[in-house]
């Protein structure tokens, strides 16, 4: 495999099945990674994933992440600099706050498809 670059799309390629935009990067056979974005005040509906890792880091905006790993559950504040991790399993639900949410995530192994994400009962 060769390097590669990309930018960063101006409009989204996908609309997640959480309902965020998705602007999809670059990906290489360990990893994919894409940009996030949840428009000001919304809420994604509750996914957890079959197979995927992901790592999560905010870039623009501020929210609310909702993390649920067996017996332990957490909400936790996102604003530019947060990193946090949603290992495979994890159910997970994230709002945006007045100026929306926008992160850039990895994805290990690279993101399989559609039917990744299954939808479970959230917080919100």
């Amino acid at each position: 495999m060769k390097p590669d670059t990309k930018r960063l799309p101006k409009t989204p390629d996908v609309t997640a099945p959480d309902g965020s935009d998705v602007r999809l990067l670059l990906s290489l056979d360990g990893g994919s990674m894409a940009h996030f974005e949840l428009a000001p005040k919304r809420t994604s509906r509750a996914v957890t994933h079959r197979t995927v890792e992901e790592i999560w880091y905010c870039v623009s905006g501020s929210g609310e992440m909702w993390r649920k790993c067996g017996n332990e559950e957490s909400v936790t504040e996102v604003t530019v600099g947060t990193c946090l991790t949603i290992p495979v399993g994890t159910h997970f639900q994230f709002r945006s706050g007045d100026g929306g949410l926008s992160a850039i995530a990895i994805t290990m192994p690279p993101w399989p498809g559609e039917d990744e994400a299954v939808f479970v009962d959230g917080i919100w």
